[in-house]
């Protein structure tokens, strides 16, 4: 059986995480329209559906490399805001409240690969 990727609490704060991204971003400075927002954006994206995508895999172990896949963008997304920390992008406020929500979704999706990895079968 497959999860449902909806009910998944890391799927749902991942999706609040690029929330939070989308609105931060939009103030950053037009010059980095296609360089730098987009990134962050894509990279933003990539954590909730690469979550999304696993949850369809009949194996956990097909699962689990897509949780790391979605690591790996919440990596990306940290060096990216780490980059407009940086540059002096964007409100001071909202780019702590990014850095935070990735921590914590950091922290959850490896939490859940490990669970994941753990488990006999997929439920």
């Amino acid at each position: 059986m497959r999860h449902n990727f909806k009910n998944l609490k890391v799927w749902q704060k991942a999706m609040d995480l690029t929330d939070l991204i989308f609105d931060f971003s939009k103030d950053l400075p037009v010059n980095e329209r296609y360089n730098l927002i987009d990134q962050i954006n894509r990279s933003s994206c990539s954590i909730p559906s690469n979550i999304a995508e696993g949850s369809g895999k009949n194996t956990n172990k097909h699962f689990a490399e897509f949780l790391s896949i979605s690591i790996s963008s919440s990596f990306e997304l940290e060096t990216q805001l780490l980059i407009c920390e940086r540059r002096n992008y964007g409100s001071i406020n909202k780019l702590r409240d990014c850095m935070e929500a990735v921590a914590e979704v950091q922290k959850m999706v490896f939490a859940f690969r490990e669970h994941v990895l753990k488990s006999e079968t997929i439920s």
